[in-house]
Formats: C-alpha cells, structure tokens, sequence
C-alpha cells in the first residue's frame, strides 16, 4: 500500500479498536465473531472508508476495456480505408444470414450479397427504432480470471433478424462468425441453441446484434461496427466484426472455442477478488480490504472473508474450506445516479436500460445478475506473523464458491488466495 495508506492506518488505529469494541469484537483476532455491518458512509471506520472511496466505478470506460481479440493482424488494428474495403465501417458493413450449407434449415428469404439484401447497417438501426434493447454486462473471458470491463449494451434481439429471412423448419442452431482476414484459419465462430434465439430464460434479456456500448457506437477494438451479444456467456460466444449468421439442423455445437478443451455451455459464475489490502501492516492495525464480486447467473447474496495463519492445519478432506470461520463483507450499495462512470452521456445510465428505473437511474434489484458489485471490510488488527487472506462468494442459491461449478474449463472460480504480512 502506499505510505500515506500505512500512516492513515497508524494514526486510526486506536480509533478503530473502539470501533470492534462497539461491535463486540472480543480478542486479538477476532475473526470468529466479526459481524460486519452493513452501514452506510457515515457509519464506516474512516480507514475503511478511504479504501471504498479509490474504488474503480462500477461501469468501464469503452477504451479501458481489456482487449483480448484474435487475429493476424487483429481487425481493429487495420486503416480506415482497409476497414472501408473489407465492411467493418457503419457506412460499409453488411450481414449475410443464411442457412448452414452442411445442415440446412429451411429459409423463406435468405439476406445475401449476391441478392442484394444483406442486412446493412442502416436497416439495423431501423429495426432499433422499435426493437432496441439496451442491458447491463460484465465482459469476462473463460481464461482469465478479472473481468475485461462492464458496460451497458445495446442492440436489436437476433430474433428479429431471423424473420426477415422468413424460416420455415429444420432450424435447431445458429452459429456466427466475424471477420476473419479471408484467411479460413483465422475463423472464430460461436453457436447458441434456437431456443436461446427465439425465447429468453426467466431473468435474461435477448442475445443481440450489438451496435453500442455506454451510449456510443461500437469503436474497432470493441467489436464495430456490430457484434454479437449474449448477456450470460463468457467473452468468446461475444464475436467482434460480425458478418455471418448461419441458421442450421445441426444437433450440437460448433464452437472454435470447443478445440481448446474449453465448456463452451457454460454460463457466467459467481466469484470474489481483492481490489485493494495491505500487503504489510503492524500488530493490532485494523486491515481495510476492497474488492469486487461478479455476480453470475446464479446471483450473489453474500462475500465472505476469512485470513489464517500460515502454518494452522486445516482438515484436508475440506478441499473448499466450507467450516473455516468466514466472516461476512460489507456489499456496497449501487452507485448514485451520475457516478456509474464509463463515460456515459450525461453521466447517466441510458433510458429503457433493463433492470433500471427510467424515473431515478436506479437499478431495480442489487446486487444485479451478470454485474459487478464492490464489497469492503475492515478486520481488527492482528498479532506478528503471516497470514493468507481468502475471499469467496455465496450465490442466491446459498452456494458458496468455487461450487456449485468448480471446474477450470467452465471459467475461473477457484477461491483466491493473499499474503499479509504483520510485522513484529
């Protein structure tokens, strides 16, 4: 941390030992018996809250996003006039939906170059006239562990394409590819069941052809001028620089993703990390801790924290530490109206956002499903020694992570893990 942080910590800290008093804590550590209560700003410790208030904002700015495009050379690193020439600009991009040629489906009215009635960006945003869909998501890749970035997405429900081409029958997948170089290895496609097309689950919005982030259009590097949109999945079924959809009677997926061992079913999960903690502090200083909680497809009730001691045993049959003595963190409130960040117009969320008031800015229900939610606690100072500090996530459904789905390959959900140093 830096120095102003340890000095601020060393001046409160008799401040905050009367503040564990005043909550009961009892002993050096205290753990077992910490309550944190969910207060507002004036009732936090004010070590806690110098932490909460470097907190990043809840929405990303679009050009801060963690990029993590394939490519060769990436298509958002190409020259306008390369970008003009090959259809990644609003003025020059086309969609070609059509039917698999492998499986084929049965459609009335195929939009194609060679009849001239791909879908062109115009006619997109005339659909979005009466159509649009505006939502709130977390962009996180399967592979790494720390959200690319959160914003607010906008769009037409792929449903509405579908029938503009006028389907019939043998239709049990849609799949989808972007550009891709014209160089067939280079292809990167993503596939849903129809259902997911034509029929949103219960607390999801539609998977769209996505043409604005927080308000704006789509800039190169973040999929432009349109990408797919799947609110529940991870980065991959999101493909940048869309150009094909292809509607197929084919049983079972064909992802890319599938070829690298990768769950390409699986949905958004539920986790915990750090943002901010001292690495080192002195015995008896209270500990501020920060972080950020993903709330995935099963929602988030709770985040829990929990230091040991290095060297205490703990029974091996309990791979989860399900009976260690978590102690609840403080889920902060959603922000004010005008401090979501991201760059928003008029630093506000867009009208007709899912999951939001039109009349306040305020989301109906927090924390909200396929967001982040920032967490903060402060834990009563501790004797000399080294510690490990761990965070974890208890979903709606009362299941503390990594479960109910622990495995790599359906996303990073392992229990993190942090050394603190207490110095003698």
């Amino acid at each position: 941390m830096a120095d102003t942080i340890d000095q601020f910590l060393a001046e409160h800290t008799q401040l905050s030992r009367r503040y564990f008093l005043k909550c009961g804590v009892a002993g050096a550590t205290g753990l077992t018996a910490l309550n944190q209560l969910q207060a507002q700003a004036p009732g936090r410790d004010p070590v806690l809250q110098q932490a909460i208030e470097r907190l990043e904002t809840n929405l990303t700015v679009p050009k801060s996003f963690r990029d993590v495009s394939r490519g060769n050379p990436k298509p958002h690193t190409l020259s306008e006039e390369k970008r003009k020439q090959v259809g990644l600009t609003r003025d020059t991009w086309s969609l070609e939906v059509i039917s698999d040629p492998e499986h084929k489906a049965r459609l009335g009215n195929p939009l194609t170059k060679e009849k001239g009635n791909a879908l062109d960006f115009e006619t997109l945003l005339k659909l979005g006239e009466q159509h649009a869909v505006r939502f709130s998501k977390v962009m996180t890749c399967l592979n790494i562990r720390d959200p690319l970035g959160t914003g607010i997405w906008e769009g037409v429900p792929l449903r509405e394409i579908l029938w503009l081409t006028k389907p019939r029958d043998n239709i049990r997948r849609v799949f989808f590819k972007g550009y891709h170089n014209d160089d067939p290895k280079q292809i990167f496609q993503s596939s849903l069941p129809i259902d997911r097309v034509l029929e949103d689950p219960p607390g999801l919005p539609p998977v769209i052809l996505c043409y604005k982030l927080n308000g704006q259009w789509l800039t190169p590097e973040r999929g432009a001028p349109v990408r797919m949109l799947v609110p529940e999945s991870y980065g991959f079924k999101n493909v940048k620089w869309l150009t094909h959809v292809y509607f197929s009677n084919l049983f079972h997926a064909n992802d890319t993703y599938a070829k690298g061992n990768n769950d390409i079913d699986s949905t958004l999960k539920t986790y915990a990390s750090t943002l901010s903690f001292p690495k080192e502090v002195k015995p008896q200083q209270p500990i501020p801790i920060t972080g950020y909680a993903q709330a995935g497809t099963a929602g988030l009730a709770k985040v829990q924290v929990w230091i040991q001691k290095n060297g205490e045993s703990f029974p091996q049959d309990d791979t989860y530490f399900t009976t260690a003595p978590w102690v609840d963190a403080e889920i902060l409130s959603a922000p004010v109206a005008d401090q979501w960040g991201g760059d928003l117009p008029e630093n506000r969320i867009p009208s007709d956002t899912i999951g939001f008031d039109n009349g306040t800015g305020k989301p109906d229900a927090w924390p909200m499903p396929l967001m982040k939610a920032h967490w903060a606690i402060l834990l009563p100072g501790l004797p000399a020694g080294k510690y490990t500090l761990r965070c974890r996530t208890i979903d709606a459904n009362g299941k503390a992570q990594p479960l109910p789905r622990p495995f790599r390959k359906s996303g990073h959900v392992a229990i993190e893990k942090k050394d603190i140093v207490v110095t003698g």
